[in-house]
Order: structure tokens, then sequence, then C-alpha cells
């Protein structure tokens, strides 16, 4: 994973996590060759990329996204927000639009 930030303003942010976590974070630095804060920054990215995806997915299903604002929160393209969605089986069309669509595509 590579992250370039322009004109980001950072902010300390402090946090008590168990053991167990600190030593998988430990895992991870020596594997990576990280510093623990950029460590932690890495980590603090991939959970809160994995949130807005989940965050996107579940307001499509319960149809109070379109699937472009889900693309938005889940700050991908819509075209890599409709993968998600596959991969994902997620219903978020209504059955009977699918049918309109299908009808449309035949003649």
């Amino acid at each position: 994973m590579q992250c370039i930030h322009r004109d980001v303003t950072e902010v300390t942010v402090s946090a008590r996590i168990p053991k167990e976590m600190e030593e998988e974070v430990e895992t991870l630095m020596r594997e990576e060759h990280l510093e623990k804060s950029a460590a932690l920054r890495k980590l603090m990215h991939l959970g809160l990329e994995r949130y807005r995806q989940e965050r996107a997915l579940r307001l499509l299903a319960e149809r109070k996204a379109t699937l472009s604002r889900a693309a938005e929160i889940a700050k991908l393209s819509i075209w890599e927000m409709l993968e998600l969605v596959r991969e994902r089986r997620i219903v978020w069309v209504d059955d009977d639009v699918i049918e309109d669509v299908r009808a449309v595509l035949r003649r």
C-alpha cells in the first residue's frame, strides 16, 4: 500500500489497545520495516477503507443510498463499487426493475 498525502494536516491521537493487538502491530512493524506510528497509520487507513465500503454496501442494500452515492461514500469509482456489489452479492435493484431492463435489452 502506498499512501500519497498532499496538504494533509495531521493530528495526534491517543488510544489504549489490548496487548495482543500491540503484538500484531509489532509484527507488522518488523515485516514491513515500519516505525510504530507508520504501522498504526497503515492499519487505521485499511480499517477506515473497509468501514467506508461496508457502510456504503449497507446503505445501498437498505436502499438509503444510490449506487453513485454509495461509491462516493466508499471513495470508489462506480465501476469499482459495482464490482464490490457483485462480489458481495448485494441486491440493490428491485426485481421488477431488472426485468424491465432485460425486456428492453431483448428488443
